[in-house]
């Protein structure tokens, strides 16, 4: 295998499982990914979720490295609109003091909830922030920690040894060149938009434009011992599409894409059922698949989403796809 494989969790909540033990799950998935030799673990933001318990990344990215030793930690990503710019610096130059070498900062635009804690989070901002604007200021105050104190702007304190790593997550060609624009590596959210062709434009745009950086490919994936079996998984897991005029949003169930269609105030609006589209199957035909992504559009990493909830079926993917049995 010559690419590396790194995780992303959303700290799903199980049916009948409560948020606390969801948060322990993650931590036992961290645990057994950093055993198991994954490079690095991501975790998510989601706002007024009761399926998703992970709601600040900053926080859980501190629990999960003062529990692991080696496994690189970081966002997938803190939602950048809803946010001060110097204060994500703050935070994550933070980090990377307390756990050398081992934080990533990945940042995106989607709003990771529905519209009232978009609100809620944003005040009286919320719909007006730039967000190519917002990247290239929290790219100035990581970039200038070590300049001498002056009356022309704040430092985001402490200065780290070791920078976190940058990644901007994205779906489009836009997003790709924005991140070679700003030095940023730049993440294709495939779980997001899995079309072949956005896809390949996005990260052939990222090599055309950058002068430093990589780019990675997420995916959601689900690893099992016989490809009828992952199937079988993955019958009952859908997504919802909610269309707003020109304005698409995508959420993981019918009472959260109603609720989105209420806050917002909308009259005019659709929602559809969607099946996932999840990378599934035994580890071999994964594999298979990576290898020829990698071949096609030269990336050397990909960071796997497994989109279930239950914590045991989880770590068996992850595991099989470790090359462990």
């Amino acid at each position: 295998m010559s690419y590396q494989l790194s995780l992303l969790d959303q700290s799903p909540v199980d049916e009948g499982q409560t948020p606390q033990a969801a948060l322990a799950a993650t931590l036992a998935f961290a645990r057994t990914a950093e055993r198991l030799g994954y490079h690095r673990l991501w975790v998510s933001e989601h706002h007024d979720n009761e399926r998703l318990a992970g709601s600040s990344p900053e926080v859980l990215i501190a629990w999960l490295l003062a529990h692991t030793s080696r496994l690189r930690i970081g966002s997938g990503g803190v939602m950048l609109q809803h946010y001060s710019p110097y204060k994500v610096a703050e935070n994550f130059h933070l980090l990377a003091s307390l756990a050398t070498g081992r934080v990533d900062l990945g940042v995106g635009k989607a709003p990771g909830g529905l519209p009232l804690s978009t609100k809620a989070l944003q005040g009286e901002l919320a719909g007006q922030k730039d967000f190519p604007a917002l990247l290239a200021q929290l790219t100035r105050y990581l970039d200038a920690v070590t300049e001498p104190a002056s009356g022309e702007a704040a430092r985001a304190l402490p200065a780290p040894s070791h920078s976190p790593s940058r990644f901007l997550l994205g779906a489009s060609a836009e997003s790709a060149r924005l991140a070679a624009h700003l030095g940023w590596n730049f993440v294709y959210a495939g779980f997001i938009n899995a079309s072949e062709q956005a896809m390949r434009e996005a990260v052939l745009t990222f090599h055309e434009y950058a002068q430093q950086g990589k780019a990675l490919i997420s995916l959601a994936a689900l690893a099992a011992d016989t490809t009828e079996e992952a199937a079988s998984l993955l019958a009952e897991q859908h997504n919802y599409r909610v269309t707003l005029g020109k304005r698409h949003v995508t959420v993981g169930s019918e009472a959260q894409a109603l609720a989105f269609v209420q806050q917002a105030g909308a009259a005019d609006y659709r929602i559809e059922k969607q099946a996932l589209n999840v990378l599934h199957g035994t580890a071999d035909v994964i594999h298979q698949r990576l290898a020829a992504l990698q071949q096609s559009l030269k990336v050397d990493e990909f960071i796997l989403h497994t989109p279930l909830s239950n914590p045991a079926r989880r770590l068996r993917s992850i595991t099989l796809l470790a090359g462990q049995h």
